[in-house]
């Protein structure tokens, strides 16, 4: 245990490095929250404990909704896509086609150009603990976006006042 939590820390501290990102990321999601817009997420596999968590947690995403290929965008609204590695390619390059502003955070080593703002979070291989090998995507994946939703929370308090 003391070595995954140890390796565990290690990938935290990676991702927290990214700290101006995940606040670009918030940037752009508040932006659908304060123009009564909204928040589509679009996850992929294991990366939909993300959108579970923005959606049916305790305390919500604002504004958020779960994108469906029927899901129907405006100009005011924004889509998050969370994706183990490029699942969510066909999903980005039709939204830079439309025009419509979104971020895309990729758990695996990946780039791309289309969102507005976009984070890989690197993590290629797993973690050995015990003679096993764990992949803590989504783990990773749900810090991150706790840290998003936290900033996002601070920006719309501050529209608020």
């Amino acid at each position: 245990m003391k070595i995954l939590s140890a390796q565990l820390s290690e990938i935290l501290e990676r991702i927290a490095v990214h700290e101006p990102t995940l606040e670009e990321i918030a940037r752009l999601l508040a932006q659908a929250a304060i123009g009564e817009g909204s928040i589509f997420i679009a996850a992929f596999g294991e990366m939909k404990a993300v959108a579970a968590a923005a959606l049916e947690s305790s305390e919500p995403l604002p504004s958020a909704s779960e994108w469906k290929p029927n899901s129907i965008l405006t100009s005011a609204d924004r889509v998050f896509i969370l994706a183990k590695k490029d699942e969510g390619d066909e999903l980005a390059g039709r939204l830079s086609d439309a025009a419509i502003p979104f971020a895309m955070i990729s758990a695996e080593s990946h780039s791309t150009d289309l969102p507005e703002v976009f984070l890989s979070l690197s993590i290629d291989e797993g973690i050995s603990a015990g003679g096993r090998t764990v992949i803590p995507h989504a783990l990773a994946a749900l810090y991150a976006y706790y840290n998003i939703k936290l900033m996002m929370d601070e920006m719309l308090d501050e529209e608020n006042y």
